[in-house]
């Protein structure tokens, strides 16, 4: 499954927290995705899935999220482009 990130940001908030977002497509879909990280402390993350811009099939993002459940691979490369704008940004 090829993805392509189109755009990424991570900052700390005023109480130290991780609040970032990754902008990406994938291949087969026709929607552009958004998934936003926290974290207290950069080790465990919570994430929320949607659509960037326009929505699309339902379908498609139920099964992305679930994909993201299961694929570490898929998940990290996505914070990971969050992470490294943060860094980036310094």
């Amino acid at each position: 499954m090829s993805v392509s990130i189109t755009e990424a940001a991570m900052r700390r908030d005023a109480e130290g927290n991780y609040v970032g977002r990754t902008v990406f497509t994938l291949e087969g879909h026709a929607a552009h995705y958004e998934i936003t990280f926290f974290s207290k402390k950069g080790k465990e993350w919570d994430y929320s899935l949607s659509f960037a811009g326009e929505s699309g099939n339902e379908e498609q993002i139920l099964e992305l999220d679930a994909k993201l459940e299961e694929d570490d691979e898929l998940f990290d490369r996505l914070l990971d482009a969050a992470l490294d704008a943060e860094e980036s940004d310094s």
